[in-house]
């Protein structure tokens, strides 16, 4: 019987060595390789004190992760990332909505890769914006007005 994935979410000091090796991994080998997008992910902004990290985890795998970035007009979601093999569950769903509770009633943003925009606008997203290419992949800026 499949166990059900539980959701984490801190602050950079919470993550232990091994879940922020994890995170960095999973990171790596979806963004960086997968993707084939060489880019720096280590980008100064993990260890912000605003910043939440939220870990879907099943057990001490760690299957999914969102950035969350307490940015001054608007909580900024970011590298959301599912491994493979949690992948066509719906658990980027659960992911999603945990990382949206971090904003409580403040407004959110992310950029969207473009493929994506339609998933992120069930969650009551909208462009906000004109598309714009980072590091070779289409985005679309887009918000969440609370």
């Amino acid at each position: 019987m499949e166990t059900v994935p539980d959701i984490v979410t801190v602050d950079f000091e919470q993550l232990s060595a091994r879940e922020a090796y994890d995170v960095w991994r999973l990171r790596q080998d979806v963004f960086v390789i997968e993707q084939a997008c060489p880019y720096p992910d280590l980008d100064g902004r993990d260890t912000e004190p605003g910043t939440r990290h939220v870990l879907l985890r099943d057990g001490d795998r760690l299957l999914g992760y969102a950035r969350v970035l307490d940015d001054p007009a608007a909580w900024r979601i970011g590298r959301v990332v599912l491994a493979p093999e949690a992948r066509g569950r719906g658990l980027a769903d659960v992911l999603m909505r945990a990382a949206m509770d971090v904003a409580g009633d403040r407004d959110v943003v992310l950029d969207a890769q473009s493929p994506l925009a339609g998933w992120y606008a069930t969650f009551g997203f909208e462009p906000d914006g004109a598309e714009f290419l980072e590091d070779g992949i289409p985005h679309i800026p887009m918000r969440l007005s609370r």
